[in-house]
């Protein structure tokens, strides 16, 4: 068959296998079905990676962020290429092989890991019980752009003035030269974080440290503060459609459980590092962490604009601006972080905390893993998500790994 499969490390003796054993040299190379054991990028999820994988290819965090925001090629994965179909055509109701990308059993909607046509091949399946479970592209685009509608706290045009100054081609993001001279940000109105959630957001920021591998211990203050956050959002026109619109499709079936929900998925702690609890979902996408003398995650503008106003981040330049002509508006971009360079940033500018926090839980709850096509303002826009499959909470649920904007093609 098709599927991906070990080969039997006795059929090969160490010597006529030479380093197949081992990652040494073989980090993110295609899957490779001649070697005992594999160091792509999957072989995690496949649970075939060889024993010093962890070691020596494991300096990246979980799932590679794009080279830039607007790649013109999605690429599949190679494991696809050698692994069962990622469709569930002929495949509805079958049972669970961890080998497969996807699935299309009866608990794949719980565990959000259905192949991306389930609800169309399978949703009326005789024996699925929550066919309405399945979310179209179509619904998705209509509560963003409510979402968007209702988001009555983003910034005005003239709360934010920006000097975005030089773009660099997409190919160029990695050269790490300042072309910008100016700070990003040539104004922002701070009357804006006097709101109650921008507020609660900003407490957050500094609950972090931002080195992976350092434990994180929250306070019992720091603690509330993620209630405060959670409650302020909660109170805003954005979050009220999105848990209507979540409870409507059998997701939740009372606030306090879509509350409990988002808590554990952003804020629950999980280790990139090698200790325990050094990093969460709120703390990568938001916060931003440095990992093995990189920036990985920091994907917001509030972050972003006070770190430059303390002297602490230095923009270089940006290779891709949004069409919107208001605000939120997407900006990707590159920049040093007190000494460590991000080298492609995604970020929206001057949308307000629930806005963001709502189209990454909006697309993470729906297309995990997965890009998540929506629609603001009548333009396309796309969010990437990434699970994190190491450790769980609840009955097998995920965390967020990282989420960010992508090119909408596709």
């Amino acid at each position: 068959g098709s599927g991906r499969r070990l080969r039997d490390s006795s059929s090969g003796t160490p010597s006529s296998t030479g380093n197949l054993e081992s990652c040494a040299s073989r980090c993110n190379e295609r899957f490779n079905r001649d070697a005992v054991c594999q160091c792509d990028r999957r072989c995690p999820q496949h649970d075939d990676c060889c024993d010093d994988y962890e070691h020596l290819c494991t300096d990246e965090e979980g799932p590679p962020e794009p080279k830039a925001l607007l790649d013109p090629e999605d690429e599949i994965p190679a494991s696809y290429l050698y692994s069962s179909p990622s469709s569930c055509q002929g495949r509805c109701r079958e049972t669970y092989d961890k080998h497969h990308p996807c699935h299309c059993n009866d608990r794949c909607l719980e565990f959000g890991n259905c192949c991306e046509d389930f609800g169309n091949l399978c949703g009326d399946h005789e024996g699925f019980s929550h066919s309405s479970d399945a979310i179209t592209k179509e619904e998705l685009k209509s509560i963003s752009e409510t979402i968007y509608r209702v988001d009555i706290n983003k910034a005005q045009k003239k709360d934010i003035v920006l000097n975005s100054q030089n773009q660099i081609s997409p190919a160029e993001t990695g050269n790490q030269v300042d072309r910008c001279p100016e700070p990003l940000f040539k104004y922002v109105n701070e009357k804006l974080f006097s709101k109650p959630t921008y507020a609660a957001f900003i407490n957050l920021l500094n609950n972090y440290q931002r080195a992976t591998g350092h434990g994180e211990h929250f306070s019992a203050q720091q603690l509330e503060e993620q209630v405060v956050f959670l409650r302020e959002v909660m109170k805003t026109a954005v979050m009220k459609e999105l848990y209507s619109f979540l409870r409507h499709q059998n997701r939740y079936g009372s606030q306090q459980e879509f509350v409990e929900d988002l808590k554990n998925m952003w804020f629950g702690l999980y280790s990139r590092g090698n200790e325990e609890g050094d990093s969460s979902g709120f703390e990568h996408v938001f916060s931003g962490e440095v990992k093995k003398g990189k920036v990985t995650g920091f994907h917001n503008w509030i972050r972003f604009y006070l770190q430059e106003k303390e002297g602490l981040l230095d923009y270089y330049s940006h290779n891709y601006d949004g069409p919107w002509d208001s605000y939120p508006d997407v900006l990707a971009m590159q920049f040093n972080w007190d000494g460590y360079y991000k080298e492609v940033g995604s970020v929206f500018i001057g949308s307000s905390p629930e806005f963001e926090f709502a189209l990454y839980s909006l697309c993470f709850i729906t297309r995990p893993g997965k890009k998540c096509h929506l629609s603001l303002g009548g333009y396309p826009l796309a969010i990437q998500t990434y699970t994190w499959d190491k450790t769980t909470y609840g009955n097998g649920k995920k965390y967020i790994a990282t989420a960010y904007v992508v090119s909408s093609t596709q």
